[in-house]
């Protein structure tokens, strides 16, 4: 499904890291692991197409996205990718159901079906009216979960999703994340500082300069 080949990003004569491969098939949960300001968020930008690459390709279902235009990768994204951010990005000027159901009016469609099994899916079945001033973090991330997943994504990215939460709120989004993930056969990337977390994925990866070392 995706395969992330020999890829290099640079900023002026700082090089963040050279050399990253990846291939991740469908189903499957990776993670990768790195202090902060090593480039985890920025090789997720680069998957995403949200960056340009310096060398490398990245091929997702066939396709280079990095021979892509603006356009084609906006629509790609639109269709295939969910994210999952540390600072949720929950607009606070909707509802709860307003936020998850964006992905889907985004490609011009509206199910309100969807969008309310969506946050049943992720036990917040009752708040869909409620602004999201009246959420706590763990049920932000809930939301933003629901919201990544509710188009059926093939591709999840998830970075850093528990670095705003206390330990118990992390634990239970973390668990409820993967589970949810994996219902859906959608394949996930999830960056974080932290071996721990990153313990209950399929493979795990630590980032550097260099690229892409596996962890036992």
């Amino acid at each position: 499904m995706l395969s992330v080949q020999s890829v290099a990003k640079r900023f002026g004569s700082r090089i963040l890291f050279d050399r990253v491969s990846l291939e991740l098939g469908a189903g499957e949960y990776v993670a990768i692991v790195g202090d902060s300001g090593i480039g985890k968020s920025t090789l997720l930008n680069v998957i995403a197409g949200l960056e340009p690459v310096d060398a490398g390709k990245v091929i997702f279902e066939g396709t280079d996205l990095t021979a892509l235009g603006d356009d084609q990768l906006t629509l790609l994204r639109r269709d295939r990718f969910g994210f999952v951010f540390q600072a949720f990005h929950v607009l606070p000027q909707l509802s709860v159901e307003q936020n998850v159901a964006l992905p889907l009016l985004l490609r011009g469609t509206s199910s309100p079906e969807k969008a309310r099994a969506a946050i049943a899916s992720v036990g917040l079945a009752g708040r869909e009216s409620s602004p999201p001033r009246e959420l706590s973090g763990g049920e932000l991330q809930r939301v933003a979960i629901a919201r990544a997943l509710v188009g059926e994504p093939k591709l999840v990215l998830a970075d850093e999703p528990t670095g705003n939460l206390d330990p118990e709120n992390a634990r239970q989004v973390l668990g409820l994340f993967r589970t949810l993930v994996k219902a859906t056969g959608a394949a996930a990337i999830l960056a974080t500082h932290s071996e721990q977390v990153a313990a209950a994925c399929d493979r795990r990866y630590r980032l550097s300069a260099a690229g892409l070392r596996p962890l036992p």
